[in-house]
């Protein structure tokens, strides 16, 4: 059996690795690693595939940077020629960005399984990208591995069969428990977390900032107003800011907002930076998905700059809040954590390490299946 991983965005790679690494031991079973080249830059991807330990891949379509239309486009037109010549059984897609979904139409196109790890998950806001992505994936899927039993649900209104739907649990915090101890022996060494930023000692606490989508960064007045709040916040706790690409260039039309000691603009990180970073956190704000998930697995406290989720699992059991613009609660949220009233988080069923196993297991059945039948039946 032959296998397609796609990935090409700094969030596909954690949620691959786990899943190639367990289907690693499988006989008879052989993966090829496609890098469709959407995160290019070496902090946005050579640095993951390192530290995870992720197969160098295969094929690399270097597609690079464009707009959604144009990215979605490359990646079909190079993949197409990659599928028909390895014809694989099976394309496994990860999460909700343009590689994505690209490669589920090419690969449907040509009549090869899809499965769609990551699947179900639903922030109900057409606006953003992810969101159509996600939804058209799902709808072309022939093996759909949801992380949380909301997501399930959603696929099921959708009129998606019970017989494609696996609930498996999270893949991204099977990379997490993975690199927990990397992240610790890391925070424990001499490096710049301690020496740079001076935030080695028990004593020091301090906020970390992911902000990079584009309802936050794109627009100059909207970024301008986060960066206000936050310049408030750091008169009482520093702030660790590793700057996304596209932030940086917006962050560079007001200079003026980034003159306080208190905010640490860094570039960006690797995952085991960032990982010991949020562990040790007093809290996290940011507008990415998975730190929502990641956060709550840490316990940390967690305020999203969203109006909504994909993964509410976060906030009805995990340690997170949807903040979106009301900048006012998020002051207010930030001084109780700093005064050690905050909701403690429980960790959802399924979010123990064993996601990709369980994948590995069907795919595996499945396939043990298919050949006691025959491909034709």
């Amino acid at each position: 059996m032959r296998i397609i991983h796609i990935v090409g965005a700094r969030p596909n790679f954690m949620k691959a690795a786990p899943v190639i690494k367990a289907l690693g031991d499988a006989r008879g079973l052989r993966q090829i690693l496609v890098h469709t080249g959407q995160h290019y830059d070496v902090n946005m991807s050579k640095i993951f595939f390192y530290e995870l330990n992720l197969p160098r891949p295969d094929i690399n379509l270097n597609v690079g940077s464009g707009t959604h239309a144009e990215q979605t486009a490359n990646i079909m037109v190079r993949l197409e020629p990659v599928l028909r010549k390895i014809s694989p059984e099976l394309v496994l897609v990860y999460g909700d960005v343009n590689s994505t979904v690209a490669a589920a139409l090419v690969a449907a196109k040509l009549g090869i399984k899809v499965g769609h790890v990551e699947a179900g998950l639903r922030s109900f806001d057409r606006s953003m990208p992810e969101e159509i992505n996600r939804i058209l994936t799902d709808q072309i899927a022939d093996l759909l591995f949801t992380p949380s039993r909301d997501a399930g649900r959603n696929l099921l209104r959708e009129g998606i069969s019970r017989k494609k739907i696996f609930f498996v649990g999270n893949v991204m915090i099977d990379t997490l428990i993975e690199c927990l101890p990397k992240a610790r022996k890391r925070w424990s060494q001499k490096n710049w977390i301690t020496d740079l930023l001076g935030l080695g000692g028990k004593k020091e606490r301090y906020g970390l900032l992911t902000i990079h989508r584009p309802s936050n960064v794109d627009n100059v007045g909207t970024l301008r107003n986060i960066m206000k709040v936050l310049n408030k916040i750091s008169r009482d706790v520093t702030l660790v800011f590793p700057v996304h690409p596209r932030t940086r260039i917006q962050l560079k039309k007001m200079p003026e907002l980034q003159r306080t000691g208190r905010i640490f603009f860094i570039d960006p990180i690797g995952y085991i930076d960032t990982l010991a970073l949020q562990k040790n956190a007093a809290f996290v704000i940011t507008d990415s998905g998975g730190i929502q998930e990641e956060t709550t697995y840490l316990g940390v406290p967690c305020f999203t700059l969203r109006p909504n989720t994909e993964r509410p699992v976060t906030v009805t059991l995990g340690t997170n809040m949807i903040i979106g613009q009301n900048y006012m609660v998020l002051e207010r949220e930030i001084t109780r954590v700093l005064s050690s009233n905050y909701k403690n988080g429980k960790i959802p069923v399924f979010w123990d390490g064993e996601a990709s196993h369980r994948i590995r297991d069907i795919i595996i059945k499945r396939n043990e299946s298919r050949d006691k039948r025959g491909p034709n039946d």
